[in-house]
Formats: C-alpha cells, structure tokens, sequence
C-alpha cells in the first residue's frame, strides 16, 4: 500500500496516511480482525458495505500506515440505523499496542474533524462494551444512546417438538407461515409488498430513537438485491395479507455455517399469538434443511417481547453493542 502525500499526524513522524480503497479491503479486514477477534470482519464485508453507499453519501477511511502496514483506522460515515438528519459514525481503530497511547486520540480528532466539515451535529459510534474504544469515548464526552444484545442459537440443538403447542395456535387462528419463494416471483411489485412490511414492522421496532427507515430505492439496493426468497418466512392471514415476517437467508462470512437472523416482526393486530415464533421456528427449520448450524442476532436492548422469544427459543446472549452519542 502506498500512503498519499497527506502530513504525518502530529507526533508521528513515522505514521503515513493512505485514502482506503478497494484495493485495500484485504489488508484493512485483516487489521480490524486482529484489532477485536471476537468481531471479526471480512473482506466481502466490506464490499458489501461499499456497494451498498449511495452517490454523494459521505464516507471516509483513512489508513495510519508504519512500514507499510495499517496500525489505525479513523473512518467517518453515515451510519445505516441511525441515519438521521444531522448524525455522522466515526469510527477508531488501532493495533494493541498502540491502546493507552496517543494515537487513538489523534485518529479520533481526525474522524470528528472531518465528520463536523461535512455538517454533523450528532457523532455516533457502535462499540461493544468491554472494547477499549468504550471506555475512552465516554471519557472524550460521548454518553451512551442505545444498546443491543448479540445472540447465537445452535440450530442443531433446537427441539422443535417443545413448540408444537404454539405452532398449532397459529394454525387455529388460521394463520400460514409460508417461504416467501412460495408467494410468486420477486419482481419489483412482490419486492414493494415485502419493503412496505419491512418498514413498518422497522418503524415499531423498540429503540432509543426510531429506526432510520431507508427509501424503497435505498433498500433495494442495499438489502432487495441480496434477499433470498427461501431463506425469509411471511406469516399470511385467512384473506392473504401479510402480517409478519422472518429473516434467516444471510450468511456471515467469518462465521460458517451461521446466518444472519435479520429482522422478525408482527403487524400490531396480530401480536401476542406467537405468531413470531412461529415464523423463527419455520426459518430455523429451513437454515437447517440448507445445511446452517448457527443462527446470529441482534436486539435493542428494550425490545423486551423479541429478547423473550429469543430466549425460550434458546438464543445465547453475548455482550452488549453501545452507540454512543456526542454533541458537537
């Protein structure tokens, strides 16, 4: 990698500064997963973050290169849940052995200062809780906004007979729960039914401040395109309308034999059926009948009826995901 003719970063003579590029997504996914193993990333992770960026969206990542090898990341963006009006994620990141220096606060005034030139009044940054990047934004005037819970469920071990008394009170209710692939081709229409479910069972879902909904074309591109009609369920009522959904059809790359359980919901009228735990147990079934063992998800903290099913299913709570929030 060859560093751009930027300065130095005050202090660090020997520090390089390089404008990330595609070119550079191996070598930075393998510095981010040597910064925190237990998240790693992959270099299709961030292609897929990369092709998801609309024209004109602001977005920056600057390498601090020694040697030629990345020892710190400031990256400013615009966050995809909480994409509000006015809010930018900055994002810091460093070897080891640079923690408790003074690097990590360079980087950081390097994020912000290019995140406030591009108009943000709000700065947030997504870090698990026991990383160090915690602990020293909260001492840099960051407070914490939101949380989430990670969870795995190990699909093998998933007795579907415990549940046989729930799926039936779906069935008499006359509620199916039925592959999306079963309900026609995914054409734009089918994909505008399945968006105006999506983003509405988004607008209801419990968090700190609403969840930033994308404009169908945004969707589209970052999440239609990718939608495996077999891997996400719909529950559908005696007159056929859609009143729930789960998604289960995305691998994690860093993680095989896993998938992604996106987002599972239930149109206001229907709750409290266990209609949304039928909808997890038929797309567990088929991430099993697909070979997966593992199912990974994630909760705001105060989604308290969706953190329930998770655990009677048999989600294995991990630690807590914080966004911080800080004026500027």
């Amino acid at each position: 990698m060859e560093p751009t003719a930027s300065p130095p970063l005050p202090g660090f003579p020997d520090l390089q500064l390089l404008e990330c590029s595609a070119a550079d997504f191996p070598h930075l996914a393998a510095f981010l997963s040597a910064a925190h193993p237990d998240a790693p990333t992959s270099a299709e992770d961030l292609e897929r973050l990369a092709a998801g960026r609309m024209l004109g969206e602001t977005h920056r990542q600057l390498l601090a290169l020694r040697g030629g090898e990345i020892v710190g990341l400031a990256e400013t963006g615009v966050p995809r849940m909480d994409g509000h009006p006015g809010w930018l994620e900055v994002r810091i990141r460093t070897r080891s052995e640079e923690v408790g220096g003074a690097l990590p606060g360079e980087l950081l005034k390097l994020a912000e200062a290019d995140a406030v030139a591009q108009g943000a009044g709000t700065l947030v940054s997504h870090v698990h809780e026991d990383w160090w990047e915690h602990d020293f934004l909260l001492a840099r005037g960051y407070a914490e906004h939101d949380r989430m819970w990670n969870s795995t469920l190990n699909l093998q071990a998933l007795d579907f007979t415990r549940f046989a008394g729930s799926q039936a009170r779906v069935a008499a209710a006359g509620l199916t729960i039925q592959p999306l692939s079963e309900l026609g081709g995914f054409g734009e229409v089918q994909q505008r039914r399945f968006y105006t479910l999506v983003a509405t069972l988004l607008n209801d879902v419990p968090s700190t401040t609403p969840v930033s909904v994308w404009p169908f074309e945004v969707w589209q591109r970052r999440a239609g395109v990718k939608v495996l009609p077999e891997g996400v369920f719909i529950a559908l009522a005696p007159n056929g309308e859609w009143v729930g959904l789960s998604e289960l059809y995305l691998p994690i790359a860093t993680r095989p034999g896993t998938l992604h359980n996106g987002l599972t919901g239930v149109l206001k009228p229907w709750r409290g059926q266990g209609i949304a735990l039928a909808l997890k147990l038929a797309a567990a079934r088929a991430a099993l009948e697909r070979g997966f063992t593992h199912s990974r998800t994630g909760n705001h903290s105060i989604n308290i009826p969706m953190l329930a099913v998770n655990e009677r299913l048999g989600f294995v709570r991990e630690g807590a995901r914080a966004t911080l929030r800080k004026e500027v």
